[in-house]
């Protein structure tokens, strides 16, 4: 294992805070570039684009890991939640249902159909008699 180093830890900082200057810059440089021509809108200062920049952060994306809804946990909500759906439907609904969504989604559903199959080999969706 690594010991800890002074020299890393200054050397991440000085990365960390290269970084967000660039980020600022670039935001601010094509802000003053394209926002006063095209909507003649203000022109912003350095600080204010790293204000912009923390803005889209919080309203994209929020803190936390996931992605918000659009997240690994957004999408496994969804797939649960599909799922339910599905186990109470007869078979000519879930065929009409999958058609639909296959028309809609473009292909995606059959990936989804292939990760269900994996994680169920043996069972199958018929009814039995």
């Amino acid at each position: 294992m690594k010991r800890f180093s002074v020299a890393h830890f200054l050397k991440f900082v000085v990365m960390a805070v290269a970084c967000v200057g660039l980020l600022g810059f670039v935001t601010m440089f094509l802000w003053n570039w394209l926002i006063p021509v095209l909507f003649s809108g203000p022109i912003i200062s350095f600080w204010q684009a790293l204000g912009l920049l923390l803005l889209s952060k919080l309203l994209l994306s929020g803190f936390g890991r996931g992605g918000g809804p659009w997240g690994e946990k957004g999408q496994q909500r969804w797939k649960e939640k599909m799922k339910a759906k599905m186990q109470h439907m007869s078979s000519e609904e879930k065929a009409r249902f999958k058609q639909n969504l296959s028309k809609c989604m473009g292909g995606r559903w059959a990936k989804l159909e292939e990760e269900e199959e994996k994680q169920q080999p043996g069972e199958s969706n018929k009814p039995t008699e």
